[in-house]
Protein backbone atom coordinates (compact mmCIF):
# COMPACT_ATOMS: atom_id res chain seq x y z
CA UNK A 1 0.00 0.00 0.00
CA UNK A 2 2.82 2.49 1.02
CA UNK A 3 4.55 1.44 -2.24
CA UNK A 4 1.65 2.33 -3.92
CA UNK A 5 0.94 5.59 -2.45
CA UNK A 6 4.84 7.23 -2.95
CA UNK A 7 4.25 5.72 -6.77
CA UNK A 8 1.42 8.19 -6.77
CA UNK A 9 2.90 10.86 -5.40
CA UNK A 10 6.24 11.10 -7.55
CA UNK A 11 3.83 10.39 -10.53
CA UNK A 12 1.98 14.09 -9.18
CA UNK A 13 5.83 15.67 -8.31
CA UNK A 14 6.95 15.12 -12.06
CA UNK A 15 3.50 16.71 -13.71
CA UNK A 16 3.37 19.45 -11.51
CA UNK A 17 7.35 20.21 -12.67
CA UNK A 18 5.93 19.19 -16.22
CA UNK A 19 3.75 22.20 -16.05
CA UNK A 20 5.97 24.64 -13.93
CA UNK A 21 8.82 24.38 -16.79
CA UNK A 22 5.76 24.71 -19.31
CA UNK A 23 4.28 28.22 -17.97
CA UNK A 24 8.01 29.09 -17.69
CA UNK A 25 9.22 28.53 -21.12
CA UNK A 26 5.86 30.38 -22.27
CA UNK A 27 6.22 33.24 -20.58
CA UNK A 28 9.70 33.82 -22.35
CA UNK A 29 8.17 33.90 -25.17
CA UNK A 30 5.53 36.15 -24.40
CA UNK A 31 4.78 39.70 -25.60
CA UNK A 32 5.11 42.76 -23.09
CA UNK A 33 1.45 42.72 -21.61
CA UNK A 34 0.59 45.67 -18.89
CA UNK A 35 2.51 43.41 -16.17
CA UNK A 36 6.07 44.38 -17.84
CA UNK A 37 4.72 47.25 -20.14
CA UNK A 38 7.95 49.16 -18.47
CA UNK A 39 10.78 46.82 -19.64
CA UNK A 40 9.88 48.29 -23.23
CA UNK A 41 11.35 51.50 -24.50
CA UNK A 42 9.67 54.31 -24.37
CA UNK A 43 9.74 57.55 -26.52
CA UNK A 44 12.02 60.52 -25.39
CA UNK A 45 9.44 63.43 -24.53
CA UNK A 46 10.47 66.92 -26.20
CA UNK A 47 7.89 69.44 -25.22
CA UNK A 48 7.18 72.35 -27.62
CA UNK A 49 4.86 75.40 -27.72
CA UNK A 50 1.42 74.86 -29.37
CA UNK A 51 1.62 76.29 -33.19
CA UNK A 52 -1.20 79.73 -32.47
CA UNK A 53 -2.26 80.04 -35.92
CA UNK A 54 0.15 78.84 -37.67
CA UNK A 55 1.34 81.09 -40.93
CA UNK A 56 3.06 78.54 -42.72
CA UNK A 57 3.43 74.45 -42.40
CA UNK A 58 4.36 73.42 -38.57
CA UNK A 59 7.26 71.36 -38.80
CA UNK A 60 6.42 69.55 -35.89
CA UNK A 61 2.78 68.94 -36.93
CA UNK A 62 4.09 67.59 -40.49
CA UNK A 63 7.30 65.27 -38.80
CA UNK A 64 4.63 64.19 -36.24
CA UNK A 65 2.24 63.13 -38.79
CA UNK A 66 4.94 61.38 -41.11
CA UNK A 67 5.93 59.29 -38.41
CA UNK A 68 9.60 60.71 -38.87
CA UNK A 69 9.81 61.95 -34.88
CA UNK A 70 8.79 58.37 -33.98
CA UNK A 71 10.98 56.82 -35.75
CA UNK A 72 13.62 58.58 -33.64
CA UNK A 73 12.26 57.60 -30.25
CA UNK A 74 10.71 61.09 -29.88
CA UNK A 75 6.95 61.94 -28.76
CA UNK A 76 5.73 65.38 -29.46
CA UNK A 77 4.30 66.93 -26.71
CA UNK A 78 2.45 70.12 -27.07
CA UNK A 79 2.63 72.33 -23.83
CA UNK A 80 0.02 75.15 -24.80
CA UNK A 81 0.23 78.45 -26.56
CA UNK A 82 3.09 80.91 -25.73
CA UNK A 83 3.98 84.17 -27.28
CA UNK A 84 7.10 84.85 -29.00
CA UNK A 85 8.56 87.25 -26.52
CA UNK A 86 8.42 84.31 -24.01
CA UNK A 87 9.66 81.43 -25.90
CA UNK A 88 13.53 82.13 -24.08
CA UNK A 89 12.40 82.65 -21.35
CA UNK A 90 9.99 78.88 -21.08
CA UNK A 91 12.90 77.11 -22.41
CA UNK A 92 15.78 78.48 -20.19
CA UNK A 93 12.71 77.98 -17.13
CA UNK A 94 11.88 74.25 -18.28
CA UNK A 95 8.72 74.88 -19.14
CA UNK A 96 9.28 74.03 -22.64
CA UNK A 97 12.07 71.91 -23.84
CA UNK A 98 12.65 73.71 -27.00
CA UNK A 99 11.99 77.12 -28.53
CA UNK A 100 11.85 78.92 -31.85
CA UNK A 101 11.40 81.64 -33.74
CA UNK A 102 13.27 84.48 -35.88
CA UNK A 103 16.91 84.13 -35.24
CA UNK A 104 17.01 87.85 -33.73
CA UNK A 105 14.64 86.41 -30.84
CA UNK A 106 17.56 83.88 -30.14
CA UNK A 107 20.49 86.23 -30.62
CA UNK A 108 19.22 88.39 -28.43
CA UNK A 109 17.99 86.06 -25.67
CA UNK A 110 21.81 84.58 -25.13
CA UNK A 111 23.21 88.55 -25.71
CA UNK A 112 20.85 89.19 -22.60
CA UNK A 113 22.67 86.01 -20.61
CA UNK A 114 20.05 83.06 -21.71
CA UNK A 115 22.02 79.84 -21.75
CA UNK A 116 20.53 78.49 -24.92
CA UNK A 117 21.96 77.40 -28.30
CA UNK A 118 20.07 76.96 -31.85
CA UNK A 119 20.83 73.57 -32.89
CA UNK A 120 18.79 73.01 -35.78
CA UNK A 121 17.48 75.01 -38.74
CA UNK A 122 13.52 75.69 -39.69
CA UNK A 123 11.93 78.35 -42.48
CA UNK A 124 14.60 80.56 -44.64
CA UNK A 125 13.59 82.41 -47.16
CA UNK A 126 13.42 82.13 -50.91
CA UNK A 127 12.85 84.70 -53.40
CA UNK A 128 9.11 82.91 -54.22
CA UNK A 129 8.60 82.51 -50.34
CA UNK A 130 9.85 84.80 -48.59
CA UNK A 131 9.97 85.36 -44.57
CA UNK A 132 7.86 88.34 -44.58
CA UNK A 133 6.78 90.91 -47.09
CA UNK A 134 5.85 94.82 -46.62
CA UNK A 135 2.58 95.58 -47.49
CA UNK A 136 0.53 98.18 -48.43
CA UNK A 137 -3.14 99.33 -50.28
CA UNK A 138 -3.45 99.14 -54.25
CA UNK A 139 -3.66 102.68 -55.17
CA UNK A 140 -1.08 104.15 -51.97
CA UNK A 141 1.27 106.11 -53.31
CA UNK A 142 4.48 104.60 -51.21
CA UNK A 143 6.64 102.66 -54.01
CA UNK A 144 10.11 103.24 -52.60
CA UNK A 145 12.01 103.25 -48.85
CA UNK A 146 12.10 106.96 -49.26
CA UNK A 147 8.31 106.96 -49.71
CA UNK A 148 7.90 105.20 -46.22
CA UNK A 149 9.53 108.49 -44.44
CA UNK A 150 6.92 109.73 -41.81
CA UNK A 151 4.68 106.57 -42.23
CA UNK A 152 2.73 104.57 -39.57
CA UNK A 153 3.87 100.75 -40.26
CA UNK A 154 1.56 98.09 -38.59
CA UNK A 155 4.09 95.43 -36.83
CA UNK A 156 2.48 92.29 -34.65
CA UNK A 157 5.21 92.61 -32.01
CA UNK A 158 8.02 95.00 -30.63
CA UNK A 159 11.97 93.65 -31.06
CA UNK A 160 11.30 91.14 -33.56
CA UNK A 161 11.64 90.48 -37.59
CA UNK A 162 8.59 92.48 -38.44
CA UNK A 163 10.28 95.96 -36.53
CA UNK A 164 14.12 95.25 -38.26
CA UNK A 165 12.98 94.35 -41.62
CA UNK A 166 11.88 97.58 -42.44
CA UNK A 167 14.40 99.42 -40.89
CA UNK A 168 17.14 97.52 -42.56
CA UNK A 169 15.36 97.72 -45.79
CA UNK A 170 15.41 101.99 -45.41
CA UNK A 171 18.85 101.85 -44.47
CA UNK A 172 19.89 99.68 -47.35
CA UNK A 173 18.43 102.36 -49.21
CA UNK A 174 19.93 105.35 -47.73
CA UNK A 175 17.72 106.16 -44.79
CA UNK A 176 19.82 107.17 -41.99
CA UNK A 177 18.38 106.46 -38.45
CA UNK A 178 15.15 104.82 -40.16
CA UNK A 179 14.06 103.70 -36.35
CA UNK A 180 13.39 107.61 -36.04
CA UNK A 181 11.82 107.79 -39.29
CA UNK A 182 8.49 105.69 -38.91
CA UNK A 183 6.17 105.56 -36.44
CA UNK A 184 5.39 101.73 -35.50
CA UNK A 185 1.62 100.73 -34.55
CA UNK A 186 1.18 97.42 -32.53
CA UNK A 187 -1.67 95.05 -33.55
CA UNK A 188 -2.46 91.24 -33.58
CA UNK A 189 -1.61 90.28 -37.60
CA UNK A 190 -5.36 89.06 -38.02
CA UNK A 191 -5.88 92.97 -37.73
CA UNK A 192 -3.28 94.22 -40.22
CA UNK A 193 -5.67 93.89 -43.02
CA UNK A 194 -8.50 95.75 -41.79
CA UNK A 195 -6.15 98.94 -40.11
CA UNK A 196 -4.97 99.32 -43.88
CA UNK A 197 -8.43 99.06 -45.36
CA UNK A 198 -9.24 101.64 -42.42
CA UNK A 199 -6.43 104.03 -43.14
CA UNK A 200 -5.23 103.21 -39.50
CA UNK A 201 -1.55 102.33 -40.49
CA UNK A 202 0.26 103.35 -44.34
CA UNK A 203 2.11 99.69 -44.14
CA UNK A 204 1.81 96.38 -42.87
CA UNK A 205 4.48 93.69 -42.30
CA UNK A 206 3.33 90.51 -42.82
CA UNK A 207 4.46 86.71 -42.84
CA UNK A 208 2.62 86.45 -46.22
CA UNK A 209 4.07 85.59 -49.82
CA UNK A 210 4.05 87.87 -52.94
CA UNK A 211 1.76 85.86 -54.55
CA UNK A 212 -0.41 85.26 -51.80
CA UNK A 213 -0.68 89.64 -51.20
CA UNK A 214 -1.00 89.87 -55.50
CA UNK A 215 -4.20 87.02 -55.40
CA UNK A 216 -5.81 88.95 -52.78
CA UNK A 217 -6.14 91.83 -55.36
CA UNK A 218 -6.81 94.93 -52.94
CA UNK A 219 -2.94 95.04 -51.58
CA UNK A 220 0.63 95.30 -53.08
CA UNK A 221 3.76 94.55 -51.88
CA UNK A 222 6.15 97.14 -51.35
CA UNK A 223 9.16 94.89 -50.49
CA UNK A 224 10.25 91.48 -48.80
CA UNK A 225 13.03 90.39 -46.91
CA UNK A 226 14.59 89.11 -49.82
CA UNK A 227 15.22 92.42 -51.30
CA UNK A 228 17.15 93.08 -48.23
CA UNK A 229 19.28 90.27 -47.84
CA UNK A 230 18.66 87.63 -50.52
CA UNK A 231 17.95 84.24 -49.02
CA UNK A 232 19.88 84.88 -45.74
CA UNK A 233 17.60 86.87 -43.38
CA UNK A 234 14.28 85.12 -42.50
CA UNK A 235 15.67 82.19 -40.69
CA UNK A 236 14.04 80.55 -37.51
CA UNK A 237 15.98 78.26 -35.92
CA UNK A 238 15.26 75.62 -32.94
CA UNK A 239 16.92 75.79 -29.66
CA UNK A 240 17.56 74.03 -26.70
CA UNK A 241 18.91 75.23 -23.10
CA UNK A 242 22.66 74.42 -22.88
CA UNK A 243 21.98 72.06 -20.36
CA UNK A 244 19.48 70.13 -21.98
CA UNK A 245 22.25 69.38 -24.39
CA UNK A 246 25.14 68.80 -21.96
CA UNK A 247 22.36 66.26 -20.23
CA UNK A 248 20.54 64.74 -23.34
CA UNK A 249 23.28 65.48 -26.23
CA UNK A 250 21.64 61.78 -28.31
CA UNK A 251 17.91 63.15 -28.14
CA UNK A 252 19.25 66.75 -29.59
CA UNK A 253 20.51 64.30 -32.63
CA UNK A 254 17.78 62.00 -32.80
CA UNK A 255 15.62 65.58 -32.98
CA UNK A 256 17.71 67.60 -35.26
CA UNK A 257 17.64 64.49 -37.59
CA UNK A 258 13.87 63.94 -37.77
CA UNK A 259 13.21 67.64 -38.28
CA UNK A 260 15.84 67.42 -41.55
CA UNK A 261 14.12 64.66 -42.70
CA UNK A 262 10.80 66.68 -42.10
CA UNK A 263 12.41 69.95 -43.94
CA UNK A 264 13.33 68.20 -47.39
CA UNK A 265 10.27 66.24 -47.35
CA UNK A 266 8.08 70.32 -46.41
CA UNK A 267 9.93 71.26 -49.24
CA UNK A 268 9.29 68.38 -51.70
CA UNK A 269 5.48 68.17 -50.81
CA UNK A 270 4.57 71.82 -50.36
CA UNK A 271 0.75 71.31 -50.43
CA UNK A 272 0.71 68.57 -48.65
CA UNK A 273 2.70 69.70 -45.75
CA UNK A 274 0.34 73.08 -45.52
CA UNK A 275 -2.95 70.64 -45.43
CA UNK A 276 -1.35 68.43 -42.65
CA UNK A 277 -0.83 71.73 -40.71
CA UNK A 278 -4.33 73.13 -41.36
CA UNK A 279 -5.79 70.03 -40.33
CA UNK A 280 -4.04 70.09 -37.11
CA UNK A 281 -4.30 73.63 -36.52
CA UNK A 282 -7.91 73.86 -37.35
CA UNK A 283 -7.64 76.45 -39.65
CA UNK A 284 -8.43 77.47 -43.13
CA UNK A 285 -5.83 76.72 -45.19
CA UNK A 286 -6.37 79.52 -47.34
CA UNK A 287 -4.64 81.59 -44.54
CA UNK A 288 -1.31 79.28 -44.48
CA UNK A 289 1.46 80.37 -47.23
CA UNK A 290 3.64 77.61 -48.19
CA UNK A 291 7.10 77.14 -46.36
CA UNK A 292 10.76 76.90 -47.19
CA UNK A 293 12.67 75.22 -45.75
CA UNK A 294 16.65 74.92 -45.09
CA UNK A 295 18.11 71.87 -46.73
CA UNK A 296 18.89 69.47 -44.34
CA UNK A 297 18.14 71.41 -41.10
CA UNK A 298 21.41 73.35 -41.26
CA UNK A 299 21.84 76.78 -39.88
CA UNK A 300 24.11 79.21 -42.12
CA UNK A 301 26.40 81.37 -40.50
CA UNK A 302 25.85 84.14 -42.71
CA UNK A 303 22.07 84.27 -41.56
CA UNK A 304 23.70 84.61 -37.38
CA UNK A 305 25.85 86.98 -38.88
CA UNK A 306 23.51 89.65 -40.79
CA UNK A 307 21.20 89.82 -37.56
CA UNK A 308 23.92 89.97 -35.22
CA UNK A 309 25.09 92.85 -37.74
CA UNK A 310 22.04 94.45 -37.32
CA UNK A 311 20.90 94.21 -34.04
CA UNK A 312 24.46 95.47 -32.70
CA UNK A 313 24.13 98.17 -35.34
CA UNK A 314 20.75 99.37 -33.18
CA UNK A 315 21.96 98.77 -29.99
CA UNK A 316 19.52 96.42 -29.36
CA UNK A 317 22.52 93.53 -28.16
CA UNK A 318 26.11 93.93 -26.37
CA UNK A 319 28.98 93.85 -28.47
CA UNK A 320 31.06 90.98 -29.36
CA UNK A 321 28.57 88.36 -29.86
CA UNK A 322 29.86 85.81 -32.17
CA UNK A 323 28.07 83.28 -34.18
CA UNK A 324 29.44 80.53 -32.27
CA UNK A 325 27.50 81.85 -29.29
CA UNK A 326 24.48 81.78 -31.03
CA UNK A 327 24.29 78.37 -33.22
CA UNK A 328 25.77 74.63 -33.55
CA UNK A 329 25.21 71.79 -36.58
CA UNK A 330 27.21 69.53 -34.50
CA UNK A 331 24.18 67.85 -33.71
CA UNK A 332 23.52 67.41 -37.53
CA UNK A 333 23.98 64.34 -39.30
CA UNK A 334 24.23 66.27 -42.44
CA UNK A 335 26.87 68.59 -41.46
CA UNK A 336 30.17 68.27 -42.52
CA UNK A 337 32.60 67.01 -39.78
Amino acid sequence: MRGKIRGKLTIIMVTIAVLMLSVTGCSKNQPATAGNESSAQQPDIIRVATPNAPTSPSIYYVGEELGFFAEQGIKIEYAGVVPSTQLVASVVAGKLDVGGAHINRTIAGISAGAKIRAVTANTETSQAIPHMVCVTTKNSPIKSAQDMVGKKIGIPLIGGCNEYTPYAYMKKNGISDPKSKVQIIVMPETQLDQALRQGDIDLAMMHKTTDFIKERGEFQVVFSDYDVWGTIGGATPAYFSEKFIQDKPDVVRRFVAAVARTNNWANANPEKALEITAKRANVDPKTIKPGHYAKDALILEDTVTVWINLLTDFNEIKAGIKPEQIYTNEFNPHAKK
